[in-house]
């Protein structure tokens, strides 16, 4: 029998008891309708995880014990990071999910020239919010122990300037091929375009901060399909894909 996995930002310790946090309480009782004695796998998102047994269900709280630590991970010898130009609903949601999957380790979502998608301060926090709870449920779902990153919504300009590693950018005009390159360091920092792509400006601006434009086929991606082809094509190269 498959055993549940969690995340929670709590600290995690043998020995330790502790009450689930609302949602997770709501998730184990009423989801997945875990009883009492039952084992659950947690994990903080720091390395590792621990297995353990649920001591109450109730509707007021859900209260596990830990039992012990599990040594293991799941997390590729290659470093990528991600700028993810904003794209509307569904494909941005789509996009992020994916993206923990195959391995990344930090995701910044990016306002570009392009981006059809328009934020007041207060939306933007909804938003990070709910790319968070993405992120988590994609780490728990893909048996990862290490949570991704999520970094504020940034503009394009300021992040390319702060990047490190083998630096790229997605372009269906490029001439070179990932396959020319080489990551520095075992990191790669991957950037890639909003619905309609980038602008002259924001190409230019990326290859001044020294980044490569790449290409991935003959074929015009969409913007949910390049970002996630191009993170299959980095971990077949030089990650955990061979």
């Amino acid at each position: 029998m498959r055993i549940s996995r969690l995340y929670t930002p709590d600290l995690l310790n043998k020995g330790q008891q502790i009450e689930l946090q609302e949602e997770n309480a709501h998730y184990a009782r009423a989801v997945l309708r875990l009883k009492k004695d039952q084992q659950l796998i947690l994990f903080n998102g720091q390395g590792g995880e621990f297995s353990c047994r649920l001591q109450e269900v109730s509707r007021k709280r859900v209260v596990v014990y830990i039992e012990h630590a599990i040594d293991r991970s799941v997390e590729s010898p290659l470093n990528v990071m991600l700028g993810l130009g904003i794209s509307r609903g569904d494909r941005m949601d789509w996009a992020v999910q994916k993206a923990v999957e195959l391995g990344v380790v930090a995701l910044t979502p990016l306002i570009t020239e392009r981006c059809v998608v328009k934020f007041k301060a207060e939306k933007k926090q909804q938003r990070l919010k709910h790319w968070e709870n993405i992120v988590q449920h994609a780490a728990e779902q893909s048996g990862r122990t290490v949570l991704p990153e999520l970094s504020e919504i940034t503009d394009i300009s300021d992040w390319v300037r702060q990047q490190a590693g083998l630096k790229v950018f997605l372009d269906p005009h490029a001439e070179k091929s990932l396959a020319e390159l080489r990551p520095v360091d075992m990191q790669v920092t991957l950037l890639s375009g909003p619905e309609g792509g980038f602008s002259a400006d924001e190409r230019e601006m990326a290859v001044a901060a020294g980044f490569a434009p790449v290409r991935l086929g003959q074929r015009i991606l969409r913007t949910e399909t390049a970002a996630l082809a191009a993170l299959s094509a980095v971990q077949m190269l030089w990650g955990d894909f061979v």
